[in-house]
């Protein structure tokens, strides 16, 4: 059998396919999709543009985990049972926007929006427990490719089928209630789920489902490398990323249609083909040798931008560039999702992966201003040079977590710290204040939308001393780490 249909044999493949499509079938529903219905409805740009913020819950969803680790719903087990009912919150929510106008319901529309962001949110918290939980190792790597399959296609139909239908077909309301009824499969897909093996210890109370996942790995061996590690694995990609459209628009001098057409379809259909390549070449590697191989092909594509932007302007060219970087980033995505799910403890695999993923989308949501001002600086051709380049510090870390990974891939045993007990103490209390400062920062913010609170200039230096206590404990992990590796090699060889 050819090896790409194989993956869609294992045991739990229409339900990752499934699960993985209402995940990512609510984005542009609270989005793409819904912008351009407020647009159609002529609301005004500022509006518009303050409904983005919607889509923070996809961020801050590590800050309810707890209660899904902590709790079990009275019927279909912890997992199961929480991604029912999310999806039916979620259904209703959907229906209930395709009952409001957005020139005469906005408020209310708001409220739905939230509602429906956060209830995506809370699925994909037990949805991404769920799949750690159950696939065993040799199944991450095509699990996560399955996963990305679905997501993208759900992303694809609530965005340009969805526009195409309400603008020549249905109209918005009818449209929205149709991208409600596809998520019954996933309903039934729930159904069909196998429920985690309950044996791993789940938390007693709601403090320690918030408490023991930190310490749980913050204990770990190599726990600060491993959070650095999954911060700048992917960040040449991010840079490479940022600014696709704008390089190949205003850089390279191609159109906006030539440009939708190449960079978001063949786009889409590359990650597509990576993500499945990447799952089916999994099954034969190390989860240290696939992600090691698949972050050497990351950085070498971003090169293909650099020829774009000193060869003459071609079509052929664009779109050799833009199929070569997304065939890439899909088969890291895939290596990448696999490497969280082994990350996580199976007693806390809700709180620590959605914990982890927030922390890998660091790099994705903060590369842009700095990418607008290095164009600006260097131009486009050492611009995408230096993408390269950037990739190279989360390859090195990499090769420092080697035997980490290999045990924890063999394993769900993770070696406890056995060095340096005072320093590490010493980190964690340096990143807990980080951590207050920043909470601080995000409270004073909400109260001064209302028009309550702290001046500008004050809450700018909360925000700068959170950055710089985090960044602070983040450099003393890791070196802390580094000098605990050597210390163990030296004790081997000696």
């Amino acid at each position: 059998m050819n090896p790409y249909l194989r993956i869609f044999t294992q045991r739990n493949a229409a339900v990752l396919l499934l699960l993985g499509f209402a995940s990512g079938l609510p984005l542009a529903l609270t989005a793409g999709t819904l912008q351009a219905w407020m647009t159609v409805e002529n609301v005004d740009l500022k509006t518009i543009g303050f409904f983005s913020l919607v889509g923070q819950a996809y961020v801050f969803k590590f800050l309810w985990s707890p209660v899904m680790d902590r709790f079990t719903p009275p019927f279909l087990g912890r997992r199961r049972g929480w991604l029912l009912l999310t999806q039916l919150a979620l259904s209703l929510g959907i229906v209930a926007m395709g009952f409001m106008q957005p020139s005469r319901d906005l408020t209310l529309l708001a409220a739905l929006a939230v509602l429906v962001a956060f209830c995506s949110a809370s699925q994909d918290i037990v949805f991404d427990a769920w799949k750690t939980d159950v696939l065993p190792p040799e199944e991450r790597g095509s699990g996560a490719a399955i996963t990305v399959l679905g997501y993208r296609l759900a992303m694809l139909v609530s965005g340009g089928l969805a526009l195409w239908l309400a603008d020549r077909y249905l109209g918005w309301q009818t449209t929205y209630w149709l991208m409600a009824l596809l998520l019954i499969p996933a309903l039934i897909a729930t159904f069909m789920a196998k429920e985690p093996d309950t044996r791993a210890a789940t938390p007693h109370s709601l403090r320690d489902a918030v408490s023991l996942p930190l310490k749980d790995f913050f204990q770990r061996n190599n726990a600060w490398l491993l959070i650095t590690l999954i911060v700048l694995y992917k960040l040449g990609d991010a840079f490479a990323a940022s600014l696709t459209t704008t390089f190949l628009i205003r850089g390279v001098g191609f159109n906006a249609g030539d440009v939708g057409l190449v960079n978001k379809t063949l786009g889409l259909l590359a990650t597509i083909i990576g993500a499945l390549y990447g799952g089916v070449v999994m099954q034969r590697l190390s989860l240290f040798r696939a992600l090691l191989i698949f972050g050497v092909l990351q950085a070498v594509s971003n090169f293909a931008y650099w020829l774009l932007a000193v060869t003459p302007q071609h079509l052929w060219s664009m779109a050799s560039a833009v199929f070569v970087e997304n065939l890439c980033g899909g088969m890291g995505t895939a290596a990448f999702v696999a490497l969280l799910m082994t990350l996580c403890n199976k007693s806390f695999s809700a709180t620590q992966f959605a914990l982890l993923s927030a922390l890998s989308a660091v790099g994705r949501v903060y590369v842009g201003p700095a990418a607008g001002w290095l164009v600006e600086l260097w131009g486009w051709p050492t611009f995408y040079a230096f993408t390269v380049l950037a990739a190279l510090p989360g390859l090195l870390l990499l090769l420092l977590c080697r035997e980490t990974l290999n045990q924890a891939q063999n394993s769900d045993h993770f070696p406890p710290r056995a060095r340096f007990a005072s320093g590490y103490r010493w980190t964690t209390r340096l990143f807990c204040a980080g951590c207050a400062l920043i909470a601080l920062w995000l409270a004073a913010l909400g109260l001064q939308a209302l028009n309550i609170g702290l001046s500008g200039m004050a809450l700018s230096g909360l925000f700068e001393a959170g950055m710089a206590l985090l960044l602070l404990a983040v450099c003393a992990g890791v070196t802390l780490d580094y000098m605990a590796l050597r210390r163990g090699a030296a004790a081997r060889f000696s």
